[in-house]
């Protein structure tokens, strides 16, 4: 008899206000009775490794493991490795030290965050306190990127999606930015120098932390902007997008079983 169970998968942290903003997301899924929901991480969480999730589920009996990779981009290398260990792909277009996990179940893969009216609304929700005079601002989308090819243009599409709807959601121009390739600085020496616009940067990081308190703002040190450096997370829109993923996944599934009877029947 198949038994289905969920998999939320995040990068990890140190910091233990990191992992519990995850937790609180996913603590707020509504499930069918029964269903288990296991978060683990790709890293840095003592006990809570991916491998150690898979384990926790499949020894309550889960057979169909749906999993939703918690990460802001589809362009992220991790999400790539992760799907690879997880039997997804017969090989990571990146390589990895990653190795394939052990696990019984069949694997439902979910996506990353990427794009949506959702995530727009929750950007827009962050960086609206520095809105001041909307149409001499624009809002610069910050995100980490990546240098490997296939990657980049990921992280790419995904933030031009995003760019459209944070624009639509405030009704302030919007561009991005990447970390990798760096293009911050460029982007805010064109809009404030060239344009006469005042930036207002928005990270697009699932929470805070060394890259929103650090990285940013050092990439950006001696120029024009507004910032108050706030991730994604706490946001209560989260959890209605993990919802979304869930619920996707569950109709998959349930769409299988019904082939499944057919076939038998």
């Amino acid at each position: 008899m198949s038994r289905p169970g969920i998999l939320i998968i995040g990068h990890g942290s140190m910091t233990a206000s990191w992992v519990a903003q995850v937790d609180e997301v996913a603590g707020r899924l509504q499930l069918p009775a029964g269903v288990p929901a296991v978060v683990a991480f790709l890293e840095q969480v003592e006990g809570r490794s991916i491998q150690d999730g898979i384990d926790r589920l499949e020894e309550q009996g889960v057979t169909d493991m749906l999993v939703v990779p918690f990460f802001v981009s589809s362009g992220s290398t991790h999400v790539d490795e992760i799907g690879y260990a997880l039997g997804m792909k017969a090989e990571p277009e990146k390589e990895t030290d990653l190795e394939p996990f052990r696990i019984q179940a069949r694997v439902y893969w979910g996506n990353p965050i990427d794009a949506g009216p959702a995530v727009a609304e929750i950007v827009w929700s962050k960086a609206r306190p520095l809105s001041v005079d909307p149409e001499h601002e624009v809002i610069l989308l910050v995100g980490h990127g990546s240098v490997h090819d296939g990657f980049r243009e990921r992280w790419e599409s995904g933030m031009a999606s995003l760019m459209i709807d944070v624009a639509t959601q405030s009704g302030i121009h919007t561009d991005f930015a990447l970390l990798n390739p760096l293009s911050v600085r460029d982007k805010i020496v064109y809009w404030t120098e060239e344009r006469g616009m005042a930036v207002i940067v928005a990270p697009l990081f699932l929470s805070s932390g060394y890259f929103t308190d650090v990285v940013i703002p050092r990439k950006m040190e001696g120029l024009n902007y507004r910032y108050n450096g706030e991730a994604l997370l706490p946001h209560p829109l989260l959890t209605a997008w993990l919802q979304e993923q869930v619920d996707a996944l569950f109709l998959r599934y349930e769409q299988d079983l019904d082939k499944a009877d057919e076939v038998r029947g």
